[in-house]
Parts: C-alpha cells; structure tokens; sequence
C-alpha cells in the first residue's frame, strides 16, 4: 500500500464517495424525494462514511483514527437498514435496492479492510 498523503487517496473514501453519489440520485424523485425524513437520513448517513474518514485521517493518530473509521462503518449499516425501508415503502424498485445494497456492501467492506488494516498494525 502506497503512503496516503490525503484523505482523497483512501480508496474506502472514494468509495464512500461513490455511494453518496448514487443515494442522492436514487433519493432524488418520485416518493423518496418527498419523505423528507428518511432522505434526509440515509443521505446523512452515506455523507457520514465520507466525513467520519476524512475527519480522522487529519487527527494524525491511528488509534483515533481507528474510532472514526469504526463510526463509518456503522454509517453505512445505517445506509443499508434505511434502504430497506425505501423498498418497503416501493420508492425503489428491488433492482435499484441490488445496487445500492451492493455499493453499500462493497463500501463497508473497504472501510472495514482499511481498519483492520490499520488498527492491527498499529496496535491501536
């Protein structure tokens, strides 16, 4: 792994950045669009994954660093659990729902890679 110089060269935050993107477009119209409530919340949500990296990369220690990446990934549980209730509530469709989930799931993944990674070797 090449050395970070930024938080914009974290892969799981240009993940995450992908995410935010796709939820604000699927969250954009129809019913969705109009329930304030939960757009708001799983935009928040997937915008958190973003900012909780780029937050504790520029605290400078690992082990805070290691808190922030754990806040993440709770945030994009937060996604998927609030995707479950735009399909329930059918402001999208289940092909839709594949796709986020699974841009959630891959993000989640990254972000628990990147800690784990970053955690057990520094002992934090």
């Amino acid at each position: 792994m090449g050395k970070i110089e930024q938080f914009e060269d974290i892969q799981a935050w240009q993940k995450a950045r992908e995410l935010v993107s796709k939820i604000y477009s699927a969250s954009n119209s129809g019913f969705f669009a109009r329930d304030f409530g939960l757009r708001d919340q799983i935009r928040r949500a997937a915008v958190s994954i973003m900012l909780n990296i780029a937050e504790g990369f520029a605290r400078k220690t690992n082990r805070e660093f290691c808190q922030f990446l754990t806040i993440a990934h709770g945030s994009t549980a937060e996604v998927q659990a609030a995707l479950y209730v735009a399909l329930d509530q059918s402001y999208i469709t289940r092909e839709q729902f594949d796709l986020l989930y699974g841009a959630a799931e891959e993000t989640s993944r990254m972000v628990k890679g990147f800690s784990k990674y970053l955690c057990q070797s520094s002992g934090a």
